[in-house]
């Protein structure tokens, strides 16, 4: 067996199952589950149609590479919402479909990390962050590195923080803007720092944006990789990979639709990687992955939603909990009056209502767990649902 396998900590949604079992929740008592960040609403209808109206489609092997037309729809999208007119992606070159992010990010460690010698070498991320990352540096030979994200940096990575050294050992960092579990947008400030020391050092950025449809303010979408970038005048994209999925922004998870997209060169040979190791899109998701990608009104009917959860759930928690309205995705990350766990394990036993420990959602680095005595609140469920389980919140809070 791969001895690597053996530095993989359990899945938060394993532990998660752990640390309730054997408590009955109140039977009198639906239960609501804002644990994980599954999308709940409904999936676009012209969506469903062209799925359907396409599946004779498996009937034929799917390229790795995927269908002209579905790179073009993508291309279209991403110099669209972007703003990358002066220096478009080219469909050819710089667009490559995957099987939803958590697969390509996955991957991307295995085909960019180049161990050499005795030291291995460093994939750096935030903390907290999606456990892909860690997973991924640690099957690739790599050493995570974590830089704490909490209120004493605004929720950012503090670069300025990190050695000279590590940097040199850097092959590979994670960036996930808007954040999860955070929801904090990098500015495009934020982002010219980031390729300015990827210029210097030569790693590789990819920017985990799957979150970016889902914001507040529909005069300011959150920028990315691609826009920064492209806006220093850097034609090529050097470093710089952009992922996106259609989970989040078109309520689709289940058709494991997304792309990366920016510099060709690592693209190569990522395609490369994927001939051998990577699921290729069936033609029937590729057809309906087409007609979401050409179509906003859906996603802005998906924002307005969001807007009006978050919206009556505030309103209904009050000030029961330290809270605050993120900048974008779907997630609140309170503080608890107690430890996480506790919180959590009590909340289910008394309201049946299941949210995610903060701690399980990091790592403890320099004696701190920027997780700890937070939890992950994803409103996901219908609004009805969210309403019901911030009141059921709110009473179990005040009666502590």
């Amino acid at each position: 067996m791969n001895a690597r396998l053996a530095e993989l900590q359990p899945y938060p949604f394993q532990r998660l199952t752990a640390l309730i079992e054997g408590i009955e929740p109140p039977k009198d008592k639906p239960p609501i589950r804002l644990s994980i960040g599954e999308p709940q609403h409904a999936a676009p209808t012209l969506v469903l149609d062209s799925l359907a109206k396409n599946l004779n489609g498996v009937s034929t092997y799917p390229a790795t590479k995927g269908s002209v037309a579905l790179r073009q729809s993508i291309a279209r999208w991403a110099n669209r919402r972007f703003h990358l007119e002066q220096h478009p992606l080219d469909s050819e070159q710089h667009v490559l479909p995957v099987a939803g992010t958590r697969e390509a990010l996955f991957a991307i460690a295995q085909t960019v990390i180049a161990p050499r010698g005795d030291t291995p070498p460093v994939v750096m991320m935030p903390n907290p962050f999606y456990q892909i990352y860690e997973g991924a540096a640690l099957l690739a030979g790599a050493r995570p590195y974590f830089l704490n994200t909490d209120e004493t940096n605004d929720y950012r990575m503090d670069l300025a923080s990190v050695p000279d050294q590590v940097w040199r050992q850097t092959q590979l960092l994670y960036v996930c803007s808007p954040g999860n579990p955070t929801g904090t947008v990098l500015t495009i400030r934020d982002w010219t720092r980031i390729i300015e020391l990827s210029q210097r050092y030569g790693f590789v950025i990819a920017s985990d944006e799957c979150y970016s449809e889902i914001y507040f303010d529909e005069a300011a979408p959150p920028p990315g990789v691609l826009e920064a970038i492209a806006q220093m005048g850097v034609r090529d994209y050097k470093n710089c990979l952009a992922f996106h999925s259609l989970s989040k922004r078109s309520n689709l998870p289940g058709l494991r639709s997304g792309f990366v997209a920016g510099d060709a060169a690592i693209l190569a040979s990522f395609f490369s990687y994927r001939t051998y190791q990577g699921c290729a899109l069936p033609p029937p998701i590729q057809a309906a992955s087409i007609v979401a990608w050409d179509n906003e009104a859906h996603v802005r009917q998906n924002r307005d939603q969001y807007r009006a959860k978050f919206d009556a759930v505030l309103a209904t928690l009050g000030d029961a909990l330290d809270v605050r309205r993120p900048d974008a995705s779907f997630y609140l990350w309170p503080r608890t009056p107690m430890d996480d766990e506790t919180f959590t394990r009590e909340l289910y036993r008394r309201e049946n209502v299941l949210v995610l420990p903060g701690s399980y959602l990091s790592r403890t680095v320099d004696g701190i767990n920027p997780g700890a005595d937070r939890v992950r609140m994803a409103l996901v469920a219908p609004e009805k649902e969210c309403i019901e389980a911030a009141k059921r919140i709110r009473r179990y809070v005040e009666s502590l």
